[in-house]
């Protein structure tokens, strides 16, 4: 039976190997990296969303001056102030991007990263208008980050009660039909909206194969009602757009018959998180992204049986996974999708991280930005709510593969003032088992820039 492998786990559960930081010993070790302080958090902060909501806070008040002043300096200048919130906005979101790429080489936990992006993709959002479509790295940053190593009922309501997971389902435009502001036609845009409450169950919780059905997504968005945001206030539950009665979702009841209140909606979650449908979707999901597009279903049934026994406790669900042989022994291991296979080079050259970070937008963009979109991952703007594709497929495209080997040759250059030489780079990469073809590419290679090109652009580099 396979057992728990060091260099195989750093590759497959953490950011890649390290020259400078050693892997995880035992199982033990890669669960303890979730109880380890969040340095890298502190030393390459992502602006949290109260901090991001001020941003709001400031484009709304000079919009109010543009709009009431019209043709004064005040509103000239208001445009101008407008137009600076926009570009700092985008400048911070391309920041944020090389500061999560800088975690990645120096962490001593990173599994924490890649639990991270792993959540953000579960949990899919991001703003559709003005400054909101920057927000995304600061909804993880206060939403998810903080909740990866407890119990999936809490992670799911920060998430799916969080004002931009509000905004971007479109729940703030959801209005109980007989609810008091439909009664009193107050509201602007009439009507129950489902998007909310179908991607919970279909994407969140249950999976689309759940057992619910077209009345259970009704039932949980006449629940819904009454969540809402503003940009001014964040997060809001106004009784007046809740839907009156009792809401009844997979067999059970919940509110008062007045309509439902904010905590009749953080009760309704946390059954779907308990449910068995619920930790078998997780379950595969987790095995899907960080073992193989077809993992043991052996396997699948250990992490689901210890979300159920725990009570959704994450932290057992990542041991299962980990302690599972079927996890070392996957004969197809995944395709690394953009983000971690540029992360993982650039843990591999131990680039250093304030240089990263100190790139400007333009430089941001060129080196980092648009080669991830070249290979299929448009940072931040996904196209809908069921995030990336798992699938190796997806990964492996003509002009993905070209996207990669291309900055595979480029970009290190451009960020290190002297590249390694491929000869013990190939090592360092790749640990003990380098390939013979690639440890000899490595060693023909006429300059140091197509050497390391080729070890991080070789098959084995690309999978973990």
């Amino acid at each position: 039976m396979a057992a728990f492998d060091p260099i195989l786990a750093d590759i497959r559960f953490g950011c890649g190997l390290s020259p400078r930081i050693a892997p995880p010993g035992e199982a033990k070790a890669l669960l303890a990296q979730l109880d380890a302080p969040d340095k890298v958090a502190k030393q390459f902060p992502v602006e949290d969303f109260d901090t991001f909501l001020t941003r709001l806070q400031a484009r709304l008040d000079f919009r109010a001056i543009r709009s009431k002043e019209k043709g004064s300096p005040a509103a000239e200048n208001a445009i101008k102030q407008l137009k600076r919130l926009n570009k700092q906005a985008r400048n911070a979101q391309m920041l944020w991007l090389r500061q999560q790429l800088a975690r990645r080489v120096v962490t001593p936990a990173p599994f924490r990263e890649r639990l991270t992006v792993f959540w953000a993709d579960h949990f899919t959002a991001t703003g559709k208008t003005g400054l909101l479509r920057f927000g995304s790295s600061p909804y993880v940053e206060s939403a998810l980050r903080p909740h990866l190593g407890g119990r999936f009922e809490d992670l799911l309501i920060a998430a799916v009660t969080h004002p931009l997971m509000v905004h971007y389902l479109d729940q703030t435009r959801s209005i109980g039909p007989s609810s008091p502001a439909a009664q009193a036609k107050k509201a602007k845009s009439g009507g129950l909206n489902e998007n909310l409450a179908r991607e919970v169950l279909e994407l969140h919780t249950l999976g689309a194969d759940g057992p619910y059905t077209q009345d259970d997504v009704r039932e949980l968005a006449e629940l819904l009602t009454g969540l809402t945001m503003t940009e001014r206030q964040g997060q809001q539950f106004r009784k007046a757009l809740a839907e009156p009665g009792r809401e009844t979702v997979l067999g059970v009841s919940y509110g008062d018959g007045k309509g439902a209140r904010l905590r009749d909606v953080h009760a309704v979650l946390r059954d779907l998180a308990r449910h068995p449908a619920t930790a078998r979707h997780l379950a595969r999901k987790l095995a899907v992204h960080f073992v193989s597009d077809t993992p043991d279903p052996a396997l699948v049934t250990a992490v689901e049986r210890a979300f159920l026994d725990s009570g959704t406790d994450l932290r057992a669900g990542y041991a299962a996974l980990i302690g599972h042989p079927a996890t070392w022994a996957a004969a197809s291991p995944n395709v690394k999708p953009p983000l971690d296979f540029i992360g993982s080079a650039l843990r591999a050259l131990a680039v250093d991280p304030a240089r990263l970070v100190k790139l400007d937008e333009k430089q941001g963009r060129q080196l980092v930005h648009y080669p991830m979109a070249l290979m299929g991952h448009v940072w931040e703007e996904p196209d809908g709510p069921d995030g990336l594709p798992e699938a190796d497929s997806a990964w492996i495209s003509p002009q993905g593969l070209s996207a990669r080997l291309q900055w595979a040759v480029a970009v290190p250059q451009q960020l290190m003032a002297d590249l390694p030489d491929p000869r013990a780079f190939v090592e360092v990469a790749l640990g003990p088992r380098v390939p013979p073809a690639v440890a000899f590419a490595a060693r023909a290679a006429e300059t140091r820039a197509d050497g390391v090109g080729l070890v991080l652009a070789s098959p084995a580099f690309q999978r973990m």
